[in-house]
Formats: C-alpha cells, structure tokens, sequence
C-alpha cells in the first residue's frame, strides 16, 4: 500500500491530513498495484474559497488579460518542457503513448492557444467591449452599450476521470486568461496525475498567488460556500450532475453551474459513402479510432455507428477486421500495446454491466464482448474491443445506455430522414461525424442533427488526411451538447473565456462609457488638433505620438478637399473601376441613390489618408487595416470633404517594442454630413522615433 496520502493545494500551499481513518487506495490500471491514497478528511474548503476571492483575485486583477495571457503561454512552456514526466505518471491510468497526446499534449496546447487568442483578440485591459454602441439621446450625450467583467468568485472544476491533464487545463486556461482564479477538484481514479501536472505548475513559479487550488479527493461541503459570485464547471454522470443542480447554492443561491456528461454520439455514414469510397475506409478508421482511443472512455467517443441497412454487413466485417489487425491490448508500458486498460476495475465493471444490458435490449456481440483478454494482465482493468449489432435500430436501449469504453453499436437506416430520426433519439450529443461526399446529403444532415449537438464533424476525400478528428474538441470551438450532453459550453475560443466573465449593459455619458471601456465614444472629450494649429506648432499632430504620450481622445480634423469631376474620371481610368455611377452621367442620374456622378468611395478613403497622415518618419509603424468601413452619404463633384481622426483604443503589446492603436475615422462634406466611417488600424512604437 502506498504510504502518504496525495496531498491537495490550498492556499498557495501543499496540505496532507493529519490522520486519515478512511483513504481510498488507488491501483495502477494495468496491474493492480497501489499507486496512491486519497483522503480529503479535515479540509477547510471554506478557506479556500475565500482565499480564491480574496487573495485570488487580488493577484489576477492586478494584471491585464495580455499579461496573463503571457504567464499562461510560460506555464505552456514549462509543462511542455516536462511533460516526459507526467507521461511516466499516466502510464499506471491505462494510457498509451497516443493516448498521452490527447491529454498531456492536448492540455498544453490548450493553454498555448487561449495565449495567443487572448493576446490578438481581446483588449490589454480587463474589460471586453460587446457590441456596438446604442446611442439613447439624439445628441448622443446618453449611450448605453454591454461589456465583459471578470466574476468576483472562484472557478470550480469538478472532472471526470478520463482526461486527467486536458480535462483540467482546458477549464484552467479560460478562467485565467479572464482573471478567475480556479478550484481544481479532479477524480479520485486518476487525480494523482493533475495532482502532478499541478505540482509542475506551482514549480514553474509562474503562478500568481491564490490563482490556483487543487483538492485532491471528495470536495466534501465545496459548493456549501459557493454563490452567484462563482461558477462550476462540472464533467461527468448526468446523475451526479442532477444531484449538483439541486444543490441549495444553485437554486437558492445563483451559482452558475454547467455540466458536460453523458453523450450518445454517433457517426453516420453516407448513402453515397459505399465500400471501395475514399470516404468508406476513413469512416472505418474513425470508428476504430474513437473505439480505442484511451479505450473509448472519451465524452466524445462513438457509441452508435448508423449506416445505410445494405452496409451493416459490410461495416461490421471491414471495423472488425481493422479492431483485430490494428488493435493489440495490454499494458500501455508494454511495446507493441495500443490500447490499454479501462481507468480502474470498476469502471471495467461498469462497461461489462452496461454491454449486458445492451444485450439483454436485443444487441448481438459481432467482435469482444465481456471477459478476459487474451494476453493481457488478469490484475488489469481490461475490457476488449467490443461492437454490438440490433436488428431493431429503434431500440431503445441503445439509444439510452452508455458502455464508456471500447464499445459500439451499429445501426441500419433507411434513408437520410430515417438516419436523421435515429441520431436524434440520442437526446442531445456532445458530437456527431457525417462521412459523405454528397453537399445535398451534408446539408440535410445539419438541418436535421445540428440542434441536437455542439459540433458537428464532416468527413470526407478532401479532408481526411487534415482532420482533427470525431472526438478531438478543439480550444477553438466551442466543447459542449444540448439534452442528454448537459447543456453546457467550454471552450470556444474567446466564447470560453467569457463564460467566466459577467456582461452587463451600461447606460451613461460618452466620457463615462469611455472611461469604463477605455475606448473612445462620439461625443466623448477629445483633444483637438487642427492642420492649421500643427503646421503653426501650436499642438502636436497625433501621429507624431509614441505610445507613452498619446492618449485616447487625441484628436486630429482636416481641411477641406474639394473633389472635381477629372479627379473622379482619372481615379476610375487608374483603377479600371469604370462603373457607371463614376464615368456615365446620364446612367448616374437615373439611378435613384445618387445625385450624378460621384466619387469612388475607396478614392474618399484614399483622399482621407493623404488629409490625416503626418508624412514624416515617427512614432507610426504601418497601417495594418481596416475595420468597420461604411459609405453613408454620396460625394458628388463640386463637393468638398474633411476627416476626423481620434485616437480610439490603444493596445500595447506586452512582449514588443509597439502596440496597436485603433482610430475612429469619420468624413464629413462641406456641410458637416457624414460621409464614411470606419477605424484606421496602425502599428505604433511604444517610444518616440524620428
């Protein structure tokens, strides 16, 4: 037996009780060793929670999101420098070398990319404009528009025992990246291995204080203290899942609970996808794939495999032709093991359990079923490779039972309707892949299956060789299912990060609003610089601003231009931009937008640039873009516009030598109408030059 207890990380400390009377002893999945004790007795969760809100949040709202989404691409690193350490660690959950890569790999890359998504899409501040701006009063002194705030709580993550690295940093990294410190209450199974993964972080020293706790084992009375300030992030049993929901500090309280559970995923295969169909075999491989991908205990595996009724046969012999010459188990240890044993011998006794009643429903055992496996450890959690078929593809079993492991059953349909109408007795799944060729085909799939899922995977000739895959959620998109699934949503890129955020709408004053959001509003303050007050240097032109100096709110307005009819005709002779309303006066007469010929809106905003640019080198890097751009009112000959250019958002950048300096930019004509408006992007450097 294993001698000390896994210790739990709780205020910025490692912490052990004193004397246990009843740990739980975990086993090595392979062989039945004691790997660790598990024991929570005598844990002040209490404490730690407000440690998260007080400590926690100090810690965290004292740095930017950019800043934070820089420690996070350092922790990233560090872990990645180590992660040979936490695959030896993993080695004794059943996980094989592939496994290691969805879930010490997958984890890591997670937090690499919530870095670089937070750093280019979000403000270096910590609040996130949503939306554009409602103006309320006519004279704009009354706005109101939503924004994003970091919760004043703690991020609690309850996890399943699958994914013990991934399932912990792709909760992790949003939370983070958004200022919310986290609780980290993994699964007694495999929480030894978050327990090093965190062990590693708080090594790295990166972490700032109260930023993150674990408990490892029973989170005992946690969500007793947790209220609206906080969120849980629940994966799991839909049981335990009903069980949290009814919780007092969720019903009473308003603690935002989201949940990730069980999932009857399918995959379908095409009418048009028939044997000797580049999209046939890659429908057969990612079967096989999620079937033993760490053993098929994934949310996202495929449990039911529905094909057109002529192919039953045909999938059936082709997947477990491929399951008994690709598939050898055994101990992940072991060269030569693909897949290895289920995370502990009850969860083997629970999917053996779950393939019973599937057969007692009607289902017949094509390939494995329960018993021992030939060649691998009778101490082990191991379950074989194991596809079911039904006669009857309504079964309701089937539709209903969840073996979480390396079974699946396969189900004949009549035609995309019927196919349609199976998947969706699902109840609502976490994924579904549609292999097809066909465009028609795929777009009947997602009006039928589309609200029953949060993703769906097309496979195809085009894709195959690129695609990440049926059962891989992406930190790009969004991680989560209606119905049966849950409910909830992770990930999703900057979606994920919000989730841990507040949005609220705020009614106020252009310098308040600007104030708030540090973005500049119309009607807001600004510094005003003339072209006549520049060249006569009684201000300084913004452009010749670094960004130690310049300031939301500077601005600068133009002279006048005066736009003559050659002017027009010679921008459309340069550019071959020959349209009528330009070059035809007759045609541009009798069109019912325009007064005659007018000029080329993109020869206005070229015009606005030679109005505004301060020509000489400085503090402006380049112009990197565009945003925004709307053509209001015509110009026509004879017609004069200035421009007006304030200073609208400044992002510095935390790791270069400049930031981005985003521009309001409006044209107006010679009797103050808006002509265009759009924001002028630039680099800046963060210091004087020239």
């Amino acid at each position: 037996m294993a001698q000390s207890v896994l210790p739990s990380y709780l205020r910025d400390s490692w912490w052990t009780p004193t004397a246990p009377q009843r740990p739980t002893e975990v086993a090595d999945a392979s062989t039945g060793a004691p790997v660790a004790l598990v024991s929570t007795e005598g844990l002040d969760t209490a404490a730690a929670v407000e440690h998260g809100r007080t400590v926690g949040q100090r810690s965290l709202g004292e740095l930017t999101i950019h800043e934070r989404a820089l420690l996070l691409k350092e922790i990233a690193a560090y872990l990645n420098s180590r992660k040979q350490e936490l695959y030896d660690v993993s080695y004794a959950t059943g996980a094989t070398d592939k496994d290691h890569l969805s879930d010490i790999d997958g984890g890591i890359g997670t937090l690499f990319t919530f870095s670089s998504k937070g750093r280019r899409e979000l403000p270096n501040s910590n609040v996130i404009v949503d939306g554009p701006v409602e103006v309320l009063a006519k004279d704009k002194s009354f706005q109101g528009e939503h924004v994003y705030t970091r919760r004043p709580g703690v991020a609690v993550q309850i996890n399943a025992f699958n994914f013990p690295v991934w399932g912990m940093l792709e909760k992790f990294a949003p939370a983070f990246v958004a200022g919310v410190p986290t609780i980290v209450k993994p699964a007694t199974p495999t929480g030894y291995v978050t327990q090093a993964c965190v062990r590693m972080m708080v090594e790295s020293g990166l972490l700032p204080e109260g930023s993150l706790q674990l408990i490892a084992g029973s989170a005992r009375d946690l969500l007793d203290h947790l209220d609206h300030r906080d969120f849980v992030a629940f994966t799991g049993s839909a049981t335990t899942a009903r069980m949290l929901q009814e919780h007092p500090a969720v019903r009473e309280r308003g603690l935002t609970f989201t949940a990730e559970t069980d999932s009857l995923n399918a995959a379908v295969l095409g009418p048009d996808a028939v044997p000797g169909t580049p999209e046939f075999d890659a429908f057969i491989k990612a079967v096989m794939v999620e079937m033993t991908y760490k053993a098929g205990q994934k949310c996202t595996a495929i449990r039911r495999v529905i094909v057109p009724r002529e192919q039953v046969e045909a999938v059936v012999e082709a997947l477990a032709d491929r399951l008994n010459a690709r598939v050898t188990v055994g101990d992940p240890r072991t060269q030569g093991t693909t897949m290895g044993p289920l995370a502990s011998i009850e969860q083997r006794d629970e999917v053996a359990r779950a393939v019973d009643r599937l057969v007692a429903a009607g289902g017949v055992v094509r390939l494995g079923g329960s018993g021992s496996v030939e060649g691998a450890p009778a101490e082990g959690a191991f379950f074989a490779p194991t596809i079911l078929g039904f006669e009857d593809a309504d079964t309701p079993a089937v539709h209903e039972v969840e073996a979480f492991g390396p079974v699946t059953s396969v189900l004949g349909y009549a035609d995309v309707a019927d196919a349609v109408r199976l998947v969706a007795l699902g109840g609502g799944s976490l994924v579904a892949t549609v292999c097809t060729h066909d465009p028609e085909t795929a777009r009947a799939f997602a009006e039928g299956i589309a609200a029953h899922h949060g993703r769906l995977h097309y496979l195809d000739r085009d894709d195959m060789r690129t695609s990440t895959g049926h059962g891989s959620p992406l930190p790009h998109l969004v991680h989560g299912g209606p119905g049966r699934a849950g409910g909830g949503e992770e990930l999703g890129g900057i979606r994920g990060v919000k989730h841990y955020m507040q949005r609220t709408a705020v009614q106020g004053s252009p310098d308040l609003l600007t104030a708030i959001t540090g973005i500049w509003h119309q009607g807001a303050t600004a510094n005003t610089a003339t072209r006549s007050a520049v060249e006569a240097g009684e201000v300084e032109h913004p452009f010749r601003k670094s960004l130690r100096t310049l300031r939301v709110g500077d601005q600068f307005v133009s002279d006048l231009r005066t736009v003559g009819l050659q002017d027009i005709l010679d921008f459309a002779a340069a550019t071959g931009d020959t349209f009528y309303a330009h070059t035809d006066a007759e045609a541009a007469a009798a069109n019912p937008f325009f007064p005659r010929q007018v000029a080329h809106g993109y020869l206005l905003v070229a015009w606005a640039a030679g109005l505004f640019v301060d020509p000489a080198p400085g503090p402006v890097l380049a112009n990197y873009g565009l945003d925004n751009l709307r053509f209001v009112t015509p110009v026509t000959w004879d017609d004069a516009i200035r421009v007006t250019l304030t200073a609208k958002q400044i992002t510095p950048r935390v790791t270069d030598e400049y930031g981005e300096v985003a521009w309001d930019t409006v044209i107006t004509n010679q009797q103050d109408e808006v002509v265009a408006t759009y924001d002028v992007l630039t680099l800046v450097s963060k210091e004087p030059r020239g």
